[in-house]
């Protein structure tokens, strides 16, 4: 039960995601409801690449697909007033998806007895890797390689499943409240990692 809520939760999330991203960059409805299944798909799509799973185990999720067309065709249907406050409640499902799929991917490996460091990488493929296409083809900097601190939080959600520190239903249902809680503050805040620019800055 655990498993399919995250799975549905995650599904919503990031179809909502591409498909309100397809539409601020003015996509036809094809557009907006093909940004909408790659985001909510694509990160599976990847982990199970690398952990040697058949991508055609995803055409299983009917159920799945189902949830993520109707979430589409809602956003698509909403009145245009509100799909213009993407950046007060965008952000937000967003940051629902990346910790319910992280979790979600973790799990997985998991279940495949993968080892530490696979269940982390799985948790940061399904986690990010819908929101990485989505952004690619939207012709966006990937929110992964932007300043405020995203893949992290997907890190730690592997690395806390990985150990066992979160194995019953309520536990991983705090880890999620938790993580999309951190997502959202490290964006409102512009909380961000280190790093290093090598352009030179103009002088006047």
């Amino acid at each position: 039960m655990t498993w399919e809520l995250l799975s549905i939760i995650g599904t919503i999330a990031f179809a909502v995601s591409g498909a309100i991203i397809a539409m601020e960059e003015e996509y036809d409805i094809l557009g907006v409801y093909i940004l909408g299944i790659v985001t909510a798909f694509g990160g599976g799509a990847i982990r199970n690449l690398l952990i040697g799973l058949p991508v055609t185990a995803l055409w299983d999720q009917s159920s799945s697909f189902v949830i993520a067309l109707a979430a589409i065709t809602i956003v698509f249907l909403f009145p245009q007033n509100l799909l213009k406050h993407w950046n007060i409640w965008g952000n937000f499902t967003d940051a629902i998806g990346l910790s319910a799929f992280a979790i979600q991917g973790a799990l997985y490996a998991v279940k495949m007895d993968m080892p530490l460091s696979g269940i982390i990488v799985a948790a940061v493929l399904t986690g990010s890797g819908g929101g990485i296409i989505r952004d690619l083809l939207a012709g966006r900097k990937p929110l992964v390689f932007r300043d405020e601190i995203y893949a992290v939080w997907a890190i730690i959600c592997g690395a806390v499943i990985g150990y066992g520190l979160a194995e019953q239903p309520w536990e991983l249902y705090i880890l999620c409240f938790l993580t999309t809680l951190l997502r959202i503050l490290s964006y409102k805040f512009k909380w961000r990692l280190p790093y290093r620019g090598l352009a030179e800055k103009k002088t006047a």
